[in-house]
């Protein structure tokens, strides 16, 4: 292929990429501009081209200049946010990755790839007015647990009958009592804010504000200032503006996906960690806050430590008090619990009156890993809400990664005490009589689970707890049946 073919075809995947990409010769003399580098800068490619580039930007120099800093010390720079004025008299702010381009061992350039930081700025300076405005929090009236007021949860709101999670809920109502850094490790969906905020609910910090901040969801530039505030005339051109910890103050700072955080930036954590003290990003001064730091990661945190994801003494700065939270698929007597209170929530919200899964469901969802844990099953029956006519919730009515599965557990094996259709012991009339009655599977299902119950209680006496443990089922799921059925008397 001609080299000319070849120049042509490199401009026009470069021209694809959305992102700003900015080449200079060793001379500082721009030798490729891309469309979206000159919409960030708010100029054409022919204002820029074969030009030197203290010339288009003439507030930058060689020291501020991240393309000439590069060409100058042969090292790459990585996400360094830069503010600079155009010759038009445009303000331009931009996160940049600069890298030297050698030929060999020449170095005949840089290229810099930028990323515009503004709308992310906007955004997140909407956000720290947003919570400059936080009070004492108003708690609204709740008529039962679990039903959010929008502000907070607490205690009560963790619904469990696993004992692990019972004996996790003492814990963190003890550490309540204190003021100490907390850890919490738990999968995605297994309720890490719910504990944070019923932590800070039953704490002496309750009527101060609680403030949350997930550190994956912003660059490492703007978590920071978000984090420690700016004074005017910083390198990122803010305005004064308090930080999070300084909103916080008095109150409890909870920081998601922590691991997430860049390793500088876990340094200036430890440090407040340690002294309690903050310096707002251009500011020479430190000022003094009192905030509970509470984080959450959602890997084991031992792991992150290994892997050079988390600092290791910020793991053990903030692992004074720690839980591990389990994932559903650990607490499945829990799975009961929580379909029930996600039904009253839904019908609460849509105004219906779904009474119940059918049987085939619960055994779908007893079976079933969970891997997006209690936010996967909540979603599962808002969905499943949405599809139903009737009182009861079948396998119809589940979102399609669920209803399509086999009627087996995770094993790929039989769950437990089922046999095949019409099999000795099974209870079940075999397919030929379902076809000839024309009964449904579900109403079969049904059936033998009344018989079942029925044939439990008789034995027990009527005795509820102990009909329960003969079937292998909570107290609570076979009560819930019994007042859906009447299959027997309480």
């Amino acid at each position: 292929m001609p080299m000319s073919e070849t120049v042509e075809m490199l401009q026009a995947i470069l021209g694809t990429i959305d992102e700003g990409i900015h080449v200079v010769d060793a001379n500082g003399i721009t030798i490729y501009y891309n469309h979206v580098a000159a919409r960030l800068d708010g100029l054409t490619p022919d204002e820029v081209l074969g030009k030197p580039l203290l010339e288009v930007f003439p507030s930058l120099d060689r020291h501020s200049s991240t393309l000439l800093r590069v060409i100058a010390s042969g090292e790459p720079i990585y996400n360094q946010p830069q503010t600079y004025t155009n010759w038009k008299g445009m303000r331009v702010e931009t996160v940049n990755t600069t890298l030297p381009v050698r030929v060999g061992k020449r170095l005949v350039g840089a290229v810099e790839v930028a990323k515009d930081i503004r709308k992310l700025k906007e955004l997140s300076e909407r956000l720290l007015d947003l919570q400059a405005q936080i009070s004492k929090p108003k708690r609204a009236k709740r008529s039962r647990p679990g039903e959010w007021d929008g502000l907070s949860f607490q205690f009560a709101d963790i619904l469990t009958q696993n004992e692990r999670m019972m004996r996790l809920k003492d814990r963190a109502r003890k550490a309540a009592r204190t003021s100490s850094p907390v850890l919490i490790y738990g999968e995605t969906g297994t309720g890490k804010e719910l504990f944070v905020q019923s932590i800070h609910q039953a704490s002496s910090r309750s009527g101060k504000p609680f403030i949350a901040q997930n550190c994956a969801a912003l660059p490492a530039s703007l978590l920071e200032s978000l984090l420690f505030g700016t004074t005017k005339g910083s390198f990122t051109g803010a305005d004064d503006r308090p930080g999070l910890f300084e909103l916080a103050d008095g109150g409890t700072l909870f920081l998601d996906e922590l691991n997430s955080m860049p390793l500088d930036l876990q340094a200036k954590l430890l440090r407040v960690l340690q002294d309690g003290q903050i310096r707002r990003i251009g500011s020479s001064s430190a000022a003094r806050v009192d905030v509970r730091v509470i984080a959450a990661v959602n890997e084991p945190p031992l792991a992150l430590v290994r892997r050079g994801a988390l600092r290791m003494d910020l793991y053990y700065r903030i692992n004074v008090v720690s839980f591990e939270l389990p994932p559903l698929r650990e607490r499945r007597e829990d799975v009961d619990l929580l379909v029930r209170h996600f039904l009253d929530k839904y019908n609460r919200r849509f105004q219906m009156q779904v009474q119940g899964i059918s049987p085939e469901v619960a055994d779908l969802f007893r079976q079933y890993d969970w891997p997006g844990n209690v936010r996967e099953l909540e979603h599962v029956i808002e969905a499943a809400m949405n599809m139903v006519e009737g009182a009861v919730i079948e396998r119809e009515h589940l979102p399609p990664h669920l209803a399509e599965r086999s009627p087996v557990n995770a094993t790929g094996e039989s769950g437990p005490g089922e046999t095949g259709p019409g099999e000795i012991g099974s209870g079940v009339p075999p397919v030929e009589t379902w076809a000839a009655e024309q009964r449904t599977l579900p109403e079969v299902l049904r059936e033998v689970e009344v018989r079942m119950i029925a044939d439990a209680l008789k034995s027990t006496g009527g005795n509820v707890l102990r009909a329960a443990r003969l079937l292998g089922i909570p107290r609570q799921t076979l009560q819930y049946k019994l007042s859906q059925r009447g299959a027997g008397e309480r």
